[in-house]
């Protein structure tokens, strides 16, 4: 894992900052960034180099938020918001993880899609089914991406399909879950995964607080989503400031020792957005799956503005891309909406700015990673834009950050000429 590349590299340095070194070596050893020079360093002059010429060579891709059992479904019911879509489509799709077979076909093609794309990290929802969230998981381990996967817990207002059968069994079915996993594999880790408050009592709640403090595991779920969710969230819990205080109710929402991520938050109130602050919990901004659901447009410039950690998510199949090139262009998009139809105040997203959150705003939740600054794990995905919209199909002469805007809007699997993972190629 001692090794050059060399191309035209560009890494986020801060959220305005794109820093862009053209025909540079970046230096990998031990699977972390030595960093980017215009030179090999006499240090490094025997390690082996791999010359990418004028490719583009930038950190992996994060995805916080993404269903796997959900991609089989892409693409359908987006005629329908939130809750009613759930009722309709997901609740009947995830019931059938309970038969492998299907589970294994499925999850193949999702592993599949995953390993091929620009992502080298995510944060994903399984099902409540034990066995199949561990095929899942033994299936990620082999393609060599950093995952961390959520078998998922709800006990409540769910479909008779879909409900586990007591805040007990559910309970012990993920114990034993997290039990057979921790520890088992290399790049695939469990997180404690609600579903979201509605589907969750609060013995499952307090139960899940226990397993999370025992095994030390970060937190998943989603966040004012929809009007009509948190409208939800408040007949069940009148007392909460916030839907979000509602989780924290609970010690499931941030803080020093319980690392969050939280899906959305399109409908944040100032209480909540005092609390993702104060309590250090990640935002995963999906625009595409907020537009079809019709859900709304989370306030992104704000919430940068507040300090608030944010990176992106996919939210397959409510996203019905797996791409954050995609979810990045998407943000920007929404972003102007925002800025025209709801706070003039709140500019819009560049596309530096959407980079550094699909990059460095997200990595930041696996610890040092999205970045080639020494010292960063090593992620990276070299892109052949030659293909795209770049300056072998036009007359004009591009800057390497022009040619990036245009790898935001254009990308496709199918440019990826090299991906490697804490050091390791594997595409």
């Amino acid at each position: 894992m001692n090794f050059v590349l060399k191309g035209n590299i560009c890494y986020s340095k801060t959220l305005q900052e794109l820093e862009i070194k053209e025909n540079s070596y970046l230096i990998c050893e031990g699977g972390i960034s030595k960093g980017v020079f215009s030179k090999i360093p006499d240090k490094y002059i025997g390690l082996p180099v791999t010359d990418y010429s004028d490719n583009i060579i930038i950190p992996g891709l994060c995805d916080l938020h993404i269903h796997a059992p959900q991609y089989t479904f892409r693409g359908l019911g987006m005629n329908l918001q939130l809750l009613d879509w759930l009722n309709t489509h997901t609740f009947v799709e995830e019931s059938r993880y309970d038969d492998l077979d299907y589970a294994d076909k499925a999850y193949s093609a999702f592993v599949e899609d995953l390993k091929l794309s620009a992502v080298t990290r995510a944060s994903i929802f399984a099902t409540l089914h034990t066995s199949a969230t561990i095929l899942l998981m033994e299936k990620l381990e082999k393609t060599g991406l950093i995952t961390m996967v959520g078998k998922v817990n709800m006990d409540r207002n769910s479909s008779d399909i879909l409900c586990e059968e007591s805040p007990q069994k559910s309970y012990e079915n993920t114990k034993k879950w997290i039990e057979e996993v921790i520890g088992k594999f290399k790049n695939t880790t469990p997180i404690i995964t609600p579903r979201f408050i509605p589907t969750c009592t609060d013995e499952l709640l307090t139960k899940l607080k226990e397993l999370q403090k025992t095994y030390k595991l970060p937190v998943q779920s989603h966040l004012s989503e929809s009007k009509k969710e948190i409208e939800w969230v408040k007949e069940l819990y009148p007392d909460s400031e916030s839907y979000g205080d509602a989780y924290n109710q609970f010690g499931l929402f941030g803080g020093k020792d319980t690392p969050t991520i939280m899906a959305h938050c399109v409908w944040s109130k100032d209480s909540e957005e005092d609390l993702l602050k104060n309590q250090d919990v990640y935002v995963a901004h999906c625009p595409q799956s907020n537009t079809n659901l019709s859900s709304g447009i989370a306030p992104i410039r704000r919430f940068l503005k507040r300090g608030i950690h944010i990176g992106l998510g996919s939210d397959v199949a409510a996203g019905c891309h797996t791409s954050i090139f995609r979810a990045m262009s998407d943000a920007i998009q929404v972003s102007k909406l925002y800025w025209r139809l709801v706070d003039q105040e709140d500019e819009p997203l560049t596309e530096n700015e959407a980079f550094y959150l699909g990059t460095l705003g997200g990595g930041s939740f696996f610890g040092k990673v999205g970045s080639f600054d020494e010292g960063y794990e090593f992620d990276a995905i070299v892109i052949d834009d030659s293909s795209l919209a770049t300056p072998y199909k036009s007359p004009q002469k591009l800057t390497i950050e022009d040619r990036l805007a245009k790898i935001i809007y254009f990308h496709n699997d199918n440019s990826i000429r090299g991906k490697y993972v804490r050091g390791n190629k594997i595409i």
